[in-house]
């Protein structure tokens, strides 16, 4: 049997009991200490899991022989432990979105670089059956080339959830609002199918939460390179929440899509997920009466699961596999920074506004 992958997680807020149960749920990976800034706070979770803490990035690599670590902390703090635990040796899987900022993301890269190891950014919903069936539909030419690619996420976030934790809402600790938080998966799937952005014009605004500083609501029209289209809604305004949506159409006129979210969009630490990723469109020639054959089997199998813990579980496993495959893991540090330059573009494009060329 293959030595368990050791694995460490950087940033115990409530986002990291997840990857730490996904860790536990998942064969040949263990799970071996955590970093915190606030060493109280990693002690405490180290407890809970058995686990040793630590308040050095790189004394924790070193002495646990930590093969690859999780980083779980605030979206514009991500670059600094990334990039000590690169320096350390050790892989890193980042928690969407891979930071705030290109710069961040491009350090973050460098360092994986420098040295010789594997830089990920979570997106389990790529993993998702629905997700998956539609990269192979486009994979396998059944809906021509990929012409016209749409995201509507319409959800809901109270002002509880904003004074939940204070970095929240803030430009400086969250690094902006809807975009940067809420949409990372969409925008990610949106790329995965649509291929590179040649150009995008956008807007933000915040319509119903005065009470925060940043977007609650953004809107984009994006051309890809391939000649295709985009067009992205996302909004945390709408209350109740009513779904996250990612369609694709193609150029021979067949279109698909999943379903990411429903209404009741899921909150790490405060709500679990209520409702199935499901296609909800499929217009694939001599497939249209498969959409209600999907729906049941993903629904039926949701039913079998903890959606919260294991979508990141099967990521981490991929990552583990790629570790020791000695290739790139399937999203890549990379992918993470086309979705930073999509919404950093966006928020450029308010700014100006003029289309922004990528």
């Amino acid at each position: 049997m293959p030595t368990p992958l050791r694995i460490a997680i950087i940033g115990p807020g409530k986002v990291a009991h997840l990857h730490a149960q996904a860790v536990l749920q998942t064969p040949d990976t263990e799970l071996v200490a955590v970093y915190g800034r606030t060493y109280q706070k990693a002690e405490d979770f180290a407890n809970q899991y058995n686990i040793r803490a630590y308040s050095d990035v790189y004394d924790m690599v070193d002495r646990e022989n930590v093969d690859l670590c999780l980083v779980c902390t605030t979206h514009p703090a991500h670059r600094e432990p990334t990039v000590a635990a690169l320096d350390a040796g050790s892989h890193v899987l980042v928690e969407k979105p891979l930071a705030s900022s290109l710069e961040d993301c491009d350090a973050m890269i460098e360092a994986a670089k420098r040295n010789n190891r594997y830089l990920g950014v979570i997106s389990q919903r790529r993993f998702y059956a629905p997700s998956q069936r539609i990269r192979q539909a486009i994979d396998s030419g059944k809906i021509g080339s990929p012409v016209l690619g749409t995201i509507q996420m319409l959800g809901w976030r109270s002002e509880e959830y904003y004074q939940s934790d204070a970095w929240r809402g803030t430009w400086a600790d969250e690094g902006g609002g809807v975009l940067v938080n809420q949409s990372p998966h969409q925008l990610d799937l949106l790329l995965w199918y649509m291929g590179e952005v040649d150009e995008v014009y956008g807007v933000w605004r915040n319509l119903n939460h005065p009470y925060i500083e940043v977007d609650d609501t953004a809107l984009a029209i994006v051309k890809f390179k391939n000649g295709g289209l985009g067009n992205i809604i996302v909004s945390n305004s709408q209350k109740p929440g009513i779904f996250g949506k990612v369609h694709v159409h193609g150029q021979n006129g067949a279109s698909v899509g999943v379903q990411t979210d429903g209404g009741a969009l899921f909150i790490a630490g405060m709500s679990t997920i209520t409702d199935p990723p499901v296609n909800d469109l499929w217009t694939v020639p001599g497939e249209e009466n498969l959409l209600a054959e999907f729906v049941a089997e993903d629904t039926a199998f949701f039913n079998t699961i903890d959606a919260t813990v294991y979508y990141f579980g099967l990521q981490i496993a991929e990552f583990r596999d790629a570790i020791r495959e000695n290739r790139p893991p399937n999203v890549t540090g990379e992918d993470g920074r086309k979705v930073v330059a999509l919404f950093q573009a966006i928020y450029e494009s308010t700014r100006t506004g003029l289309p922004v060329k990528m």
